[in-house]
């Protein structure tokens, strides 16, 4: 991985203990500068997702839940991720973004974000996609993850023939919300009136069995 190069001035460069204190000066002098380096020198990747990551994913799940306050509502678990990923017919997609082992998170991972998605297909427009969740662990933000991941999936679209990429945002979460407008997502229940509608749990059931009977 690249970091920001330290400046020492010494007329003995290759002294150890010049080499160190300098660094340790410049890092009291210049932190904010350091942390902006460090940012914009991440080095990660992002890769299709494997069986083997749904473990991550299911993690990295729940973690956002926490973030969306809604962590009750997270019933899945990592086999029913690898089940439904990787049968015949896979429900969805995801890619993940991975950093080196050196970098790893505080709790010792590498794999720090996901991106899962699925095809749809809209009566007017053609083939398109909808991106259930986007996630970059905190300590990870900021550093570019989270616009690979999106521009990935967009990617996985447009090379697929897909005309949007549609996700919907709380409307609370106020960063997400600019975060996607600067890279030019449109809102489209602001802006014409569209409502994300859904049947879940006993309404769901309920809808089902009132279907007609072949």
């Amino acid at each position: 991985m690249k970091r920001g190069s330290t400046p020492v001035s010494t007329s003995k460069p290759d002294t150890p203990a010049l080499q160190v204190r300098a660094d340790l000066v410049f890092r009291q002098l210049f932190p904010s500068l350091l942390s902006r380096l460090s940012a914009a020198d991440m080095d990660f990747k992002i890769r299709a997702g494997t069986k083997d990551d749904c473990k991550d994913m299911s993690r990295m799940i729940k973690e956002l839940a926490v973030f969306e306050k809604k962590l009750d509502e997270v019933k899945t678990s990592h086999e029913e991720l690898e089940r439904d990923g990787f049968c015949q017919n896979p429900f969805f997609e995801f890619l993940v973004a991975e950093v080196p082992e050196e970098h790893k998170s505080k709790e010792g991972f590498t794999v720090v974000g996901y991106a899962l998605y699925y095809y749809t297909f809209s009566t007017w427009k053609g083939r398109a996609m909808y991106m259930e969740d986007l996630y970059v662990m905190e300590e990870f933000r900021g550093k570019g993850i989270g616009k690979g991941l999106m521009s990935k999936v967009a990617e996985m679209g447009k090379k697929n023939q897909c005309v949007r990429l549609q996700f919907s945002v709380l409307d609370w979460n106020t960063p997400a919300r600019e975060f996607y407008a600067a890279k030019g997502a449109r809102d489209i229940t602001e802006k014409d009136g569209w409502h994300f509608i859904r049947f879940e749990g006993q309404e769901f059931d309920d809808l089902a069995k009132s279907a007609p009977k072949d």
